[in-house]
C-alpha cells in the first residue's frame, strides 16, 4: 500500500514507518520535525514532507499528489500534565487539525486510517486490566482530545465507510534494538528517558509524582510496551482494515510495573545510584494503567516481542548512552 503517516518523523511514528518500509510498503512522512520529530529518524525509504496539518493547503497538495491508499495518524500533542495547563492548544492541534485531515481523506476517497490512540481515554478506570468495553472517562485535556478524535472516526464510519481502527496504547518505550533510531524531546516527560538522564548526567535525581497511591509500593503503576511492538501492530492493524468497520484495541504487555520498581530496574541496567525523592501527585495521573491485550493478540495475531521491563530499559540505555545529544549526536 501507499501510506501517509502523519508525525512520522517522531518517536512512535518513525519506528512504525521503519516496519511499513521493512513490508514494502510506500510511505510518505507528513511532519513538522517539532514536538520530538527529527528528519533524522526518517527511514531513508520513505519520503518526507516538512510542514504542519494546520497547512491546509499543503495537505491538500500532498493528499491530491499521493493517491494513498491508507493513513496513519500520530501528529499531535501528546503531553498530559501540559494539556491540563495549556488546553486549547491540544483542542487546536489534535482534533482541528485532525478533522481536516479526515475531510481530505474523504475527498480523495481514502478510506483506511490507523489513529494513534491512548489508554488516557479511559481516565481512572473502574478496574485493571482494562479492557476495550470499559467506559472512556478521560481526566485530561490530552484524554478527551484523543476521545473526540475516535468519536469522529467512528461516526465517519457510519456516515460514509471510512474504514478505522484506534490503537489505545499504554507507555510507548524503548528504542531501536539495533541502536540507530529512539526518543529524543526536550524537555522530556515520559519517565524511562527522564530517569536515564541521572545516569547521563543531565539530571541529578528522579522525582516521583506521588508516593501515597493506593498501590503494592505507593507509586503509579504503568504498562510499559515497547516501540517496535508498536511498529509491528500498527503494520498489521493497517494491513487488515476492512472499509465501513471501527475496531479499537488496547495494546500493550498486560503487566504493570511501579514507579519505584522501574527506578530500580534502570539502576540495575547502567550500574548507576539514581537518586529518586517524593514529589506531590500530579494533576491528572490515575493510580493504576495497565492492559488487558486479548482482543489485539486474538484478532491481529499480535504477540509483543518484549514482555519483560528489563529488556526494554536495556534498549533505551543503549540508545542514551550512544547518542548522549539524541540525533544532534549523529550531525557531529
Amino acid at each position: 500500500m501507499k501510506i501517509l503517516v502523519t508525525g512520522g518523523a517522531g518517536y512512535v511514528g518513525s519506528h512504525c514507518v521503519r516496519e511499513l518500509v521493512e513490508a514494502d510498503h510506500k510511505v510518505v512522512v507528513y511532519d513538522n520535525l517539532k514536538d520530538g520529530g527529527h528528519r533524522e529518524a526518517v527511514d531513508s525509504r520513505a519520503d518526507l514532507v516538512v510542514s504542519d496539518l494546520a497547512d491546509i493547503e499543503l495537505l491538500d497538495k500532498t493528499m491530491k499528489k499521493g493517491k494513498f491508499d491508507a493513513v496513519m495518524h500520530f501528529a499531535g500533542h501528546l503531553n498530559v500534565g501540559e494539556s491540563v495547563l495549556e488546553p486549547l492548544q491540544y483542542y487546536r492541534n489534535n482534533i482541528a487539525n485532525s478533522i481536516s485531515l479526515v475531510e481530505l481523506m474523504h475527498r480523495y476517497e481514502v478510506k483506511r486510517i490507523v489513529f494513534s490512540s491512548t489508554c488516557a481515554t479511559y481516565g481512572v478506570p473502574a478496574a485493571v486490566p482494562i479492557t476495550e468495553d470499559m467506559p472512556q472517562n478521560p481526566i485530561s485535556p490530552y484524554g478527551r482530545t484523543k476521545l473526540a478524535i475516535e468519536w469522529l472516526l467512528s461516526d465517519s464510519v457510519r456516515a460514509w465507510g471510512l474504514g478505522t481502527t484506534a490503537l489505545r496504547y499504554f507507555n510507548a518505550s524503548g528504542a531501536a534494538a539495533d541502536g540507530s533510531i529512539g526518543e529524543d524531546r526536550d524537555p522530556e516527560y515520559h519517565l524511562i528517558p527522564v530517569v536515564l538522564q541521572v545516569p547521563m548526567g543531565t539530571r541529578e535525581e528522579v522525582k516521583m509524582f506521588g508516593v501515597d497511591y493506593p498501590t503494592p509500593d505507593g507509586t503509579c503503576v504503568r504498562d510499559y510496551i515497547h516501540v517496535e511492538d508498536l511498529g509491528v501492530v500498527h503494520r498489521l492493524a493497517i494491513e487488515s482494515q476492512e472499509e465501513g468497520k471501527f475496531r479499537a484495541y488496547n495494546v500493550g504487555t498486560g503487566q504493570g510495573v511501579s514507579v519505584k520498581e522501574l527506578i530500580d530496574v534502570a539502576r540495575e541496567v547502567t550500574g548507576f545510584d539514581i537518586p529518586a525523592t517524593p514529589a506531590p501527585r500530579r494533576e491528572g495521573d490515575p493510580a493504576e494503567l495497565y492492559a488487558d491485550p486479548t482482543k489485539v493478540m486474538s484478532e491481529l495475531g499480535w504477540k509483543p516481542k518484549y514482555t519483560e521491563i528489563d529488556k526494554i530499559v536495556e534498549t533505551a540505555w543503549n540508545w542514551h548512552k550512544n547518542n548522549p545529544k539524541g540525533y544532534a549526536t549523529k550531525k557531529e
